[in-house]
């Protein structure tokens, strides 16, 4: 089984979530109705902020678009695209299967993901570019585990339905999920907004997702549903 190599960037996701939201939290100019417990105070935080409740919401370089804007649109995608993963690989561990581990890590590289989409690049510093930036790593290790996952697998010579039981199928959504969420960072890459390795990594995230739903059904001995033309 091919290793998942991950720059220091990539596992900090989690640190990185925390730390975004942090700071998100503490502009005084976003969210400055907020309160959050510190040290003697025993009060809450509050999950809700009300920032957002007149349709416009905030960038990680503080600016305010409208909710409907291209950059939350690719956003939504991304964040749908993680909980799809998340669902398939709860059906994948029923399971057994050894790769959940792969997902787990992509749903990692996906809050990096998002971190970069949330940074148009024509209102950032260089600190927010810094914080930002997507590594190349995680499309090689993609790359690899396809081909890995491909040396098992029968010949592909009919088009075949989402199907192949349940991990394979949940992986199928995920895969359709993902081809979404690369055609709605396809026009920010191209306006230059956005690191052009993000659409890359979309790209063959959804190649692995393909490969591995085949790889799912084989190993679970479920049946392949093949297109026949309706008579």
């Amino acid at each position: 089984m091919a290793s998942f190599v991950i720059k220091p960037t990539h596992l900090r996701c989690v640190v990185r979530t925390g730390r975004l939201i942090s700071e998100y939290r503490t502009r005084k100019t976003l969210f400055s109705e907020r309160s959050y417990s510190t040290e003697g105070d025993s009060r809450i935080p509050k999950i809700y902020t009300k920032t957002g409740d007149k349709g416009f919401s905030s960038t990680f370089t503080g600016e305010r678009r409208p909710k409907e804007d291209h950059i939350f649109k690719a956003l939504g995608n991304t964040d749908e695209l993680s909980s799809a993963i998340g669902l398939a690989r709860e059906f994948c561990l029923d399971k057994g299967h050894t790769f959940t581990y792969q997902l787990d890590k992509i749903q990692c590289v996906l809050q990096d993901v998002g971190s970069n989409i949330a940074t148009p690049q024509s209102s950032a510093r260089e600190s927010h570019i810094k914080r930002t930036k997507f590594a190349v790593q995680p499309i090689a290790d993609l790359e690899s585990w396809i081909d890995t996952f491909t040396e098992e697998l029968p010949p592909l010579t009919n088009f075949i339905l989402p199907s192949g039981g349940k991990s394979s199928a949940a992986l199928h959504v995920a895969r359709t999920v993902c081809r979404r969420a690369e055609r709605s960072v396809a026009p920010i890459v191209r306006s230059g907004e956005a690191d052009p390795d993000v659409a890359k990594f979309l790209n063959r995230l959804s190649d692995y997702l393909f490969t591995l739903a085949r790889y799912a059904a084989l190993k679970e001995n479920k049946e392949e549903k093949i297109y026949r033309r309706p008579e």
